[in-house]
Parts: structure tokens; C-alpha cells; sequence
């Protein structure tokens, strides 16, 4: 079986506390009222949201793919750190067997923090990980934390 890693950063404005506690603490409440064109609803399924939590994100109609469920391996609330593993969906098409996450936030001199980001995609059997043809997804992923550090941005007090 065949694995890929990719990592990625980006540099954002916004506190690294803040960024953590919306995107990682409180994705369920508020991705869904951010970007309901894209996610219908965010539930956890199984646990209270720390480890070992199933959370189920449940896309908007009319999207490409309907669910995926992704497994909270280890939340550092103190370190702002996410570890957690795509574990099933139509998302994985029978391609990937699952995809572990490691999600960092880091603070910045300036205020604001970097955010780092690690993915390793296990292949299902003996399907060859094309890395072109999952950059679509992080792509994507990548434009939910902008839409989130957007409204962090323009609201001063959420989060704090």
C-alpha cells in the first residue's frame, strides 16, 4: 500500500488562539453558517468533539461528493494542535484508504500566527496516489480557513 505526505503553511493575521478555537473547537457551529453552499452541517457522532470524537461533515446538495467522517486522534488545546484521520466517505473514492491529519498553529511576532499543516494519504490496495489529483481537496480545504480567517478578521471579538 502506498503512502504520500504533503505539508503546507500559510501565514495568517489572526491570533493562532482564535484560529484553533474556530476551526478546530467550534468547526461544527460555524463552517455551516459560514459556507452553507458548500457544507450543510458538521455533527459529531460519536464523543464530546475532544479524542476519539467522530465528526460527520455533511455536504450541501448539489455538491460533488455527500459525507466524509473524520476521527479526532489527539486535540493539544494548550499547544493549539490537531492530529485526526479521514476515516470514510465518498470523498475517499475508493482510492485512499484513509488521510491523517496534523493541523499547528503557531504564533507569529506580529500578532497573527502560522498555520501548518501536514496530510499523509494511505492508497487503497495497490492504487498509485497521484499528487496532482489531491490538490483539488486541499485546494479546497485551504479556502475554508480562509473564509474563516476572513470573519475572524472582520470580527474583532469572536473567539477570543
Amino acid at each position: 500500500m502506498a503512502a504520500i505526505s504533503l505539508s503546507q503553511e500559510f501565514a495568517s493575521p489572526v491570533a493562532a488562539a482564535r484560529l484553533f478555537k474556530a476551526l478546530i473547537l467550534d468547526s461544527h457551529n460555524l463552517i455551516p453558517k459560514l459556507m452553507p453552499q458548500a457544507i450543510k452541517s458538521i455533527e459529531i457522532i460519536h464523543g464530546d468533539g475532544g479524542e476519539g470524537s467522530i465528526k460527520q461533515i455533511n455536504f450541501a446538495e448539489g455538491t460533488r461528493y455527500k459525507y466524509m467522517k473524520n476521527r479526532i486522534d489527539i486535540l493539544d488545546i494548550e499547544n493549539l494542535v490537531c492530529k485526526y484521520t479521514l476515516i470514510e466517505g465518498d470523498v475517499l473514492e475508493d482510492k485512499i484508504k484513509s488521510i491523517a491529519y496534523e493541523v499547528r498553529f503557531e504564533a507569529s511576532p506580529n500578532g497573527g500566527c502560522t498555520c501548518k499543516m501536514m496530510s499523509e494519504y494511505q492508497a487503497a490496495g495497490d492504487f498509485e496516489i497521484n499528487e496532482e489529483e489531491i490538490r483539488g481537496g486541499k485546494e479546497r480545504a485551504m479556502g475554508m480557513y480562509k473564509v474563516v480567517e476572513a470573519y475572524l478578521f472582520e470580527s474583532p471579538g469572536a473567539y477570543e
